[in-house]
């Protein structure tokens, strides 16, 4: 895409400003940075039927990701995840039409590969040699594996002790300069800042950056898609830093303004009640949050206290007629067990979350059961074993022979 059909503007004061530089924050009121496009130049260039001739990808919606068109992406096949029809949820819940948008299939198993593979590609284009981030893990594996691909220096850091296993594995297996500091996941994301703002040869590459965004936008695209270019009814989707319930809006948004999709789905964001700042305020019908100084929950990737997003996030519930909710760690636990023994699709507890949320909306009206709805779920179970080997079912113990299997099996 050509620079010139694209600007950041602030999404405070409307400033302005140029791409050829890594920016990631307004220098006239210090607030986040939208991606905006000429949206009636875009409509006349965007055939539906050439994207269903390209590899099902997050590079498929070339014409709406600020990337130049000589560019090569850095690349390891993300996007394309499946829409799974739940039916064994569905009927319980005594819904006509649920999917789950599963996540857990992109190359990291999380759905941060949209985002860094455009946001480590626009690093490039604008000549960065070293790339960072602060991570409750996710983005610390999904960020280590495409640095290691662009061949470029990654440096991450994370709260001591905060970080599953299974993801702090994929970043030292990629090669990461990794950083255990004190404290929580805001203070490495503040100290990630401060470490970007005096090194600008780094590039950030957590979700205030505003090409990231771009990237974790094409959920949305692909959604549509797979629906034949037709978006739910609602979608509803985990919220930690909120820069994926804020994308995935701007991406439903931008296939409205293009003509490609006649209506736009309520977007339901859920937090977990430990973790649950941006929830609160629009409970409270505040226009601000109270940061959650000691976030607490077992499901790690949205245990966040201070998100950066939570203005977008706000703004996306607002103007898609939707809502916020909170679940109980026992609530994620249960849709984790439910996903997984029901449907087949093994989540980490976080992206968990999206179906928690979904029985309490039933349950108190929110969400209609004759409604196309879709749940996001935004990691793969392998990300956090320890939590369903801590409270999942221990292995029964039998002797080797096979009466007593058969026993065992209840088949005698």
């Amino acid at each position: 895409m050509p620079e010139q059909m694209y600007k950041l503007q602030c999404i405070n004061c409307n400033a302005r400003y140029d791409t050829s530089q890594m920016i990631y924050t307004c220098d006239q009121c210090n607030d986040l940075l939208d991606v905006t496009y000429d949206y009636q130049q875009l409509a006349s260039s965007i055939d539906t039927q050439v994207w269903r001739g390209r590899s099902f990808s997050v590079w498929r919606y070339r014409e709406l990701i600020p990337i130049d068109s000589m560019t090569k992406p850095v690349s390891l096949g993300e996007g394309g995840t499946g829409l799974h029809k739940s039916k064994h949820i569905a009927e319980s819940l005594k819904l006509k039409r649920l999917s789950i948008k599963f996540e857990g299939e992109n190359p990291t198993g999380s759905f941060k590969d949209r985002g860094i593979t455009v946001s480590i590609t626009k690093a490039i284009e604008l000549h960065a040699k070293m790339v960072a981030c602060a991570s409750t893990g996710n983005t610390s594996a999904s960020l280590s594996a495409y640095a290691a691909r662009a061949g470029l220096k990654c440096f991450v850091i994370i709260p001591a002790g905060r970080i599953a296993q299974g993801k702090l594995a994929q970043a030292i297996a990629h090669g990461a300069t990794i950083l255990e500091i004190d404290g929580n996941f805001d203070d490495a994301f503040k100290a990630v800042i401060e470490l970007t703002k005096r090194n600008p040869s780094i590039a950030l590459l957590n979700s205030v950056n505003p090409f990231r965004i771009e990237g974790q936008k094409t959920l949305a695209f692909e959604v549509c898609d797979q629906l034949t270019f037709k978006a739910p009814d609602v979608l509803i989707v985990p919220v930690g830093n909120a820069g994926n319930i804020s994308s995935i809006w701007k991406g439903f948004d931008e296939l409205h303004q293009v003509g490609v999709i006649e209506k736009r789905p309520r977007m339901i964001g859920i937090q977990a009640e430990g973790a649950a700042p941006i929830a609160s305020a629009y409970k409270q019908k505040r226009n601000q949050i109270q940061i959650v100084e000691t976030p607490e929950t077992i499901a790690t990737a949205i245990r966040i206290g201070a998100p950066a997003s939570w203005k977008k996030a706000l703004r996306a519930v607002a103007q898609s007629g939707g809502c916020m909710e909170t679940v109980s760690d026992d609530e994620i636990l249960h849709a984790q067990r439910d996903l997984a023994s029901r449907e087949g699709i093994f989540a980490e507890p976080a992206s968990a979350s999206s179906i928690a949320g979904l029985r309490k909306l039933i349950q108190k009206g929110a969400v209609d059961r004759d409604e196309e709805i879709v749940c996001v779920a935004t990691g793969h179970g392998l990300k956090d074993p320890g939590i369903v080997t801590k409270f999942g079912n221990e292995p029964s113990k039998t002797r080797s022979d096979i009466k007593s299997i058969e026993k065992a099996l209840g088949l005698t």
